[in-house]
């Protein structure tokens, strides 16, 4: 597959689950790929999945939530590959399950910097770079509780939400400049970080997050690259501002 043949994409949060099947993703396109996590092993792990295929991919340990960091991963990909086509902005963390009146301050904090502010900065560089070269595709993972509430994830709820207004916002501001500006919002994701949440195949929790959704079982990580890669190709050309649900009909209830 080369539809993004010659072309380069970051995606933060590719150690696991559904940053590491966009990174694969695009690569099996064609594409460069700068795997960016704040855990070293599986961001390495991503990369020599890539190479093992016989695509081309860096590590860059990284926190999103800190300016520093996610400038390296932008100097990174202009370094190693000289532009950069796609970002998708995926790294996040979920918080712990606490009622809004409950939750700490520090973990609110937290959640919001990488879910919210992690996803701006990694923005503001790479509409920086996309501008100068005059083209640039992003996709930021928003999520289901983009859209809707859920009792006891107040402030991931709210990161969510707030991510989705930033990419409807910034798509108005560089649609005139050949930059596209999307959201994916996935449903529940059979992941490592669902299972080690006590969602693992078999469970009464698993059946119970399962049925939340009208297909009556939760996606996979493929499925949710699948969006990312058409919102990037040619074929998405006349769409931006979008919050793209991949979620089982979750939100069509």
């Amino acid at each position: 597959m080369n539809t993004f043949r010659d072309k380069v994409a970051v995606v933060t949060g590719a150690g696991s689950g559904i940053g590491q099947a966009c990174a694969l993703a695009f690569a099996k396109e064609g594409a460069k790929v700068i795997v960016a996590d704040i855990a070293v092993a599986g961001g390495e792990e991503t990369v020599r999945m890539i190479k093992d295929a016989k695509g081309e991919a860096v590590f860059v340990l990284s926190d999103v939530a800190k300016s520093v960091d996610v400038n390296s991963i932008m100097t990174m990909a202009l370094k190693t590959y000289g532009r950069l086509d796609y970002a998708c902005n995926n790294a996040g963390i979920g918080g712990p399950a606490m009622t809004t009146g409950d939750y700490r301050e520090e973990d609110w904090r937290a959640v919001i910097d990488v879910n919210l502010t992690g996803a701006w900065l990694c923005m503001k560089y790479e509409l920086e770079i996309m501008q100068k070269q005059g083209s640039g595709v992003i996709v930021n993972m928003s999520s289901i509780l983009g859209k809707v509430g859920f009792a006891t994830a107040s402030a991931y709820v709210a990161a969510k939400h707030g991510l989705i207004g930033l990419t409807q916002t910034a798509a108005l501001e560089y649609a005139t400049q050949n930059i596209r500006i999307n959201a994916v919002c996935p449903g529940f994701i059979y992941t490592p970080l669902l299972e080690k949440a006590g969602m693992k195949i078999g469970t009464d929790l698993y059946t119970q997050i399962s049925n939340l959704h009208p297909m009556k079982h939760m996606g996979t990580s493929e499925e949710v690259a699948n969006a990312v890669i058409w919102l990037c190709s040619d074929a998405a050309s006349f769409i931006t501002g979008h919050a793209l649900m991949v979620d089982g009909g979750y939100t069509a209830q």
